[in-house]
């Protein structure tokens, strides 16, 4: 009887807390403040307009909803919550540089953390502040100068690798560049991260590839079930289609990952001569370890280890699928493809330094705008620890009639951050801003420098404090591998352009409408450029 008793008692309370939290989350919809502003109808009791974004490309919903409502809009998603989204350069850049009030919600960190741990991508506060202040010197420039030559090492080679293909199928080859480039930059994380050969372009079988082609496979279908166990954490016991899989893949990446941080840490702890190593690991290892670094502001091994994943993937992923999207990009506008090849055949060596990449004016424009309309990353979110009030820059007039130049922001509200939509807004870039146009680099609008991002008068690494620590990095690997493959090829899509779609787990890859079930793909047809 006394265990029955104590059985109703936990069910009860259970039951009390679960009904408390409810009838809490409705009364704050209910109260919102956002009901005031202009936003699409909600459809869904359930979903909200969720699954009207998940059906649509990415952010091209958004854009058609500024476009009729105006550049600060209100939408719902599950069960009736509001989430306030905004182009105001002024509200972006007071959420961004204001991050210990606006963090990442507790969902997407839950998502996050189960691939890439606790690292800089994912703590918050002062520990996110004490991870970026040692991490910043292993990605300067003059680091990044010194691990160019690894860049185009491994573009030399993936170029020579396709020039075998073309030549199996008589000069002119079909080749499905996304999974090439995410090999050669596993490659190059490697080398430049922790000075380990993955060997994955010279076709040796990698866990690593493999756990990152699970993880980040981009679906067509979205699940109630996964949406439900990001925003409640008690469902998160319930297993989901994907988990198994997933569950290996991490396993996978976690086990390599230590590894790695044990060799370089080995490495590093008694061999004197590595401390001539250059790769990010090490200078992260030597910099936790220096002498005027008190104690109590160093790393623990755990927050070490849990830098390793980040390079990983945001050191692989992000500049394979940005390089891909370039390439896309210049099959669509084969005017701009005939002049970057020309600037780039103007170079007299195969293996430039991070210098004279850097001199190419051309190239450069191709980069911006591959970034401005292919941002890999199309969107991110932040949610108010507290209170706040969010400025505005451009006033606008509510449902009520009234001219708001500042929002009210409880505690909760989440914001969703268009990195991906401001790149692209037409208010700023004009009636083309949907287009590949590289010379529009030629004279930046006034307007884009208000975009309170970190890089490049766009949003692509973000801004503020939580800026990517790693933009560098990539754009000048991005540059090596694009110098190399389009002084030796001309590219054309192998598929008709409307094929290609794109769908998004954390980055934007593409997917064939003709093959969903093939994996996300960017077939190409490659011909080798006559050179005299």
């Amino acid at each position: 009887m006394a265990l029955q008793q104590l059985l109703f008692s936990l069910l009860a309370t259970g039951g009390a807390y679960a009904f408390y939290r409810v009838t809490k989350f409705f009364y704050a919809q209910w109260t919102s403040p956002l009901h005031a502003l202009p936003g699409p109808p909600n459809p869904s009791l359930i979903y909200g307009n969720m699954k009207l974004i998940w059906e649509a490309e990415n952010s091209v919903l958004h854009e058609k909803w500024v476009e009729e409502y105006g550049p600060t809009i209100t939408y719902n998603v599950l069960f009736g919550a509001k989430r306030l989204y905004t182009l105001d350069s002024k509200a972006l850049n007071h959420v961004l540089m204001n991050n210990y009030i606006y963090q990442k919600p507790e969902s997407a960190r839950y998502a996050l953390s189960r691939i890439l741990g606790n690292g800089v991508l994912i703590v918050e506060g002062d520990k996110h502040k004490q991870q970026r202040r040692i991490m910043n010197p292993a990605f300067g420039a003059s680091q990044i100068r010194e691990l160019t030559e690894i860049f185009v090492e491994k573009s030399v080679q993936l170029r020579d690798i396709w020039m075998a293909e073309s030549t199996k199928e008589g000069g002119t080859g079909r080749v499905e560049i996304l999974g090439w480039l995410s090999k050669m930059t596993l490659d190059v994380i490697g080398l430049a991260g922790f000075n380990y050969n993955f060997d994955a372009l010279a076709g040796k079988t990698n866990e690593l590839n493999d756990a990152f082609s699970v993880v980040f496979r981009s679906g067509t279908r979205m699940t109630l079930l996964a949406m439900l166990r990001g925003v409640f954490p008690p469902l998160r016991f319930i297993p989901d289609e994907r988990d198994a899989d997933r569950n290996r893949a991490v396993q996978n990446m976690d086990r390599i990952g230590a590894e790695l941080l044990r060799d370089s840490k080995a490495a590093v702890m008694n061999d004197k001569a590595s401390w001539t190593r250059r790769d990010l690991l090490s200078l992260l290892l030597r910099a936790n370890l220096a002498t005027d670094l008190p104690p109590t502001q160093r790393m623990s091994d755990s927050d070490v280890l849990a830098q390793v994943p980040t390079f990983l993937v945001a050191g692989h992923e992000t500049t394979s699928t940005a390089t891909t999207w370039a390439l896309y990009a210049l099959t669509q506008n084969k005017e701009a493809q005939i002049k970057l090849r020309e600037e780039l055949l103007t170079v007299g060596t195969d293996n430039p330094t991070m210098d004279e990449l850097n001199a190419l004016p051309y190239l450069d424009a191709v980069v911006r705008e591959t970034l401005r309309v292919h941002a890999p990353v199309p969107a991110t979110s932040r949610v108010a620890v507290q209170d706040d009030i969010l400025p505005l820059g451009t006033p606008f007039m509510d449902k009520n009639g009234k001219m708001v130049d500042s929002i009210k922001v409880v505690k909760g509200q989440t914001i969703l951050i268009p990195l991906l939509a401001l790149n692209r807004a037409k208010y700023i870039w004009g009636e083309d801003s949907l287009e590949f146009r590289p010379e529009r680099w030629e004279k930046v609008p006034e307007g884009a420098s208000t975009i309170p991002g970190v890089w490049g008068n766009m949003m692509t690494f973000l801004g503020g404090p939580r800026a990517c620590i790693g933009y560098r990095f990539s754009l000048v690997e991005m540059k090596a591998l694009l110098f190399t493959l389009v002084r030796a090829f001309e590219f054309e899509l192998a598929v008709p352009a409307e094929d290609i779609i794109k769908k998004s787990f954390i980055v934007q890859r593409p997917l064939l409408k003709s093959d969903p079930k093939g994996g996300n793909q960017m077939p190409l047809i490659l011909k080798p450029v006559a050179r005299a």
